[in-house]
């Protein structure tokens, strides 16, 4: 087995989450690590979590926005059938996309929102599609921080009151009070025990990609000089904060997963190093599964695209293939034990089953191939899908200057959207029951997203 790396130091309320676990068999190390010799493919092994859950297979459909919430922010007959068609596709978890505990700050309109105030019969209609034929449902719950788009509320709130240029879509953030942090960690909990109640198999808190979690960790964004910031230990205050609270509502047996940035790809920003170290710290706290990703709105790391200066880098077709692999293995090193899925650039088959026969990593993580092909994890388990579809590779809004490549920054930007666009466009096709928009142009998608954000945007019963 890996050598354990040396524990960074204890956190005082540490052993709260473990405590409550006392009663729960340590993982069996030839079971957590898949190495049964009746299953000769690792993509079809079974991998049991700390909390006696278990997963399947490997293959895991990761969290995207969908945008498809009704006008009461509830989910509906759409994501029903989205999630129907994916459990039929044979995968062994599957991840909501980021369902918002406040409804006052959205990601974006048509987000799904879960609160004292939702009804928990849409949720529970959403939970019975996810999870059939045994299908894990984990629903990753969120707040977007700064990362509030104007449609939504234009005085967002984070960490202090850093905002954030992009193409003016987003308002002046202001700094949380120390009682609305308090507020914030309460409503994390609390829409963990409704989704349990639900019917969710688990849950997972977003603490990447540049959402409220992942700003408390960020030294750029969290500039407070009190119990939440400077140092590491107080920046990761909030998260650990979250975790524990989750874990108290829900309970030791079910399972709680984090989803964190392996880096945020900015100068000054959160680093692997300290990301290992809050890994190290996870483990600690006894989470079931830790998810690697990347990158903010600012450093689009977690789009194919926008990770080209570091595949131009890369020197072997491996490390271009899944660009924080690299940054998963210091992580790795840091908390062994604990099980790790990596999502971002897996494409073909064969390096998915190298990355775990190398005991690289744990789950598979694939999000946008799953908008073409959602039955996806059946072809790969069965061997017949060697290589997954690569349309981003081909849409741009224009040639040279116009493209993805352009010198100008609000154009490089203009072009994430569209990309971003095209395949929320075939999330729609999904729910409708509908295949693939092919055809799709870029600046088709983009004028259909914008204008359909709108739309959502002005339907919403809550203002």
């Amino acid at each position: 087995g890996r050598p354990r790396a040396q524990s960074v130091p204890w956190h005082p309320t540490a052993h709260r989450a473990l405590k409550t676990r006392a009663n729960i068999a340590p993982m069996d190390p030839v079971s957590r690590f898949g190495q049964d010799d009746r299953v000769e493919d690792p993509l079809a092994r079974p991998l049991k979590l700390a909390c006696g859950v278990t997963l399947p297979n490997r293959v895991a459909k990761a969290a995207m926005t969908e945008g498809l919430a009704d006008p009461r922010d509830q989910p509906g007959e759409r994501l029903d059938r989205l999630y129907k068609r994916w459990a039929d596709g044979g995968l062994g978890l599957s991840i909501t996309g980021n369902v918002m505990i406040d409804r006052r700050h959205l990601e974006r309109a048509g987000n799904v929102v879960l609160d004292q105030t939702s009804s928990l019969d849409a949720f529970r209609a959403w939970a019975k599609a996810g999870t059939a034929n045994g299908t894990p449902l984990f629903m990753q719950l969120n707040h977007p921080g700064r990362q509030c788009n104007r449609a939504s509320s234009l005085e967002p709130l984070a960490p202090s009151a850093v905002g954030l240029d992009l193409l003016g879509l987003f308002g002046q953030p202001r700094a949380l009070k120390e009682h609305e942090i308090g507020t914030m960690i309460h409503a994390w909990a609390n829409a963990a025990r409704l989704a349990k109640e639900a019917g969710f198999s688990g849950v997972q808190i977003h603490a990447a990609h540049g959402y409220l979690i992942s700003q408390f960790l960020s030294p750029i964004v969290n500039l407070r000089d009190d119990a939440w910031g400077g140092p590491l230990q107080k920046r990761a205050r909030f998260l650990l904060e979250v975790v524990r609270a989750v874990r108290r509502e829900v309970g030791p047996r079910f399972p709680v997963a984090v989803k964190l940035n392996s880096s945020d790809f900015q100068k000054g920003g959160f680093t692997a190093v300290e990301s290992a170290t809050v890994a190290r710290w996870l483990a600690d706290e006894g989470i079931d599964l830790l998810e690697i990703s990347g990158g903010t709105y600012e450093a689009l790391a977690f789009i194919n695209d926008g990770m080209r200066s570091y595949e131009g880098r890369a020197k072997s077709t491996k490390a271009r293939e899944a660009y924080f692999l690299d940054y998963a293995r210091t992580i790795r090193a840091a908390a062994p034990e604990l099980p790790m899925m990596v999502t971002g650039g897996f494409r073909s088959a064969a390096f998915m089953r190298e990355s775990l026969r190398d005991d690289e990593v744990d789950v598979i993580g694939i999000a946008r191939p799953f908008c073409l092909e959602p039955d996806l994890a059946r072809q790969l388990l069965a061997g017949t899908q060697d290589v997954l579809p690569t349309p981003e590779r081909e849409l741009r809004l224009g040639p040279g200057a116009l493209g993805p490549n352009s010198e100008n920054a609000k154009v490089r930007g203009l072009n994430n959207q569209a990309e971003a666009a095209w395949f929320y466009a075939q999330l729609i096709e999904l729910s409708e029951r509908r295949g693939p928009r092919h055809t799709l142009s870029s600046r088709r998608a983009l004028v259909e997203h914008m204008r359909g954000e709108v739309a959502r945007a002005r339907a919403r019963t809550f203002k």
